[in-house]
């Protein structure tokens, strides 16, 4: 679990403002881009968090997901006045906190945050392809696609597999 914290300035170049959309609307290539452009930028401030696959097993993924989260805000080199979050779950920061459901495709602040997370994920998957070569990571990124299934049939699990869901579950148990 990757989640991203980004302070845009006030006077972000326009031409870049006007990139930011939702991650999942925007190709590979373009959220890329964009996130180079905003580590380019002077006054963007950008922290990354994560949460490991053990302790999503312990605390589960909503829970992993918001340690994540503070964990990223905790990166930013100034805490924020507020912090304006994607979704329902307030993730318990040291700062006000508005969450916006459907943020990443009307909040330029939280947009930035989804690009620059999905990078990072894209390119940890693609070093876990590298290494554990066969479920398809580079593509898939981790999601049950019907390739990774039959990938986890032929090859079993590795360390990056959380073993709480559907298949993996089965596998890990060897009910599979």
């Amino acid at each position: 679990m990757v989640a991203a914290a980004v302070i845009l300035p006030a006077d972000l170049p326009a031409a870049l403002a006007g990139r930011l959309a939702d991650s999942k609307t925007l190709t590979a290539a373009r959220r890329v881009a964009i996130a180079a452009a905003l580590r380019a930028t002077p006054g963007v401030e950008i922290g990354v968090g994560a949460a490991s696959v053990a302790e999503i097993l312990r605390i589960n993924i909503l829970q992993a997901t918001l340690l994540a989260m503070r964990r990223a805000v905790g990166r930013l080199a100034a805490p924020p006045t507020l912090a304006l979050i994607d979704g329902i779950s307030d993730p318990g920061l040291a700062c006000p906190v508005r969450c916006i459901v459907g943020g990443d495709g009307v909040e330029p602040a939280i947009s930035a945050a989804s690009i620059i997370a999905k990078v990072l994920r894209d390119r940890l998957m693609a070093r876990l392809d590298q290494r554990y070569p066969g479920y398809g990571w580079a593509g898939n990124a981790g999601y049950g696609t019907a390739g990774h299934r039959a990938a986890l049939m032929r090859l079993g699990l590795t360390p990056h597999h959380r073993t709480g869901f559907g298949l993996v579950r089965q596998l890990h148990l060897g009910l599979g």
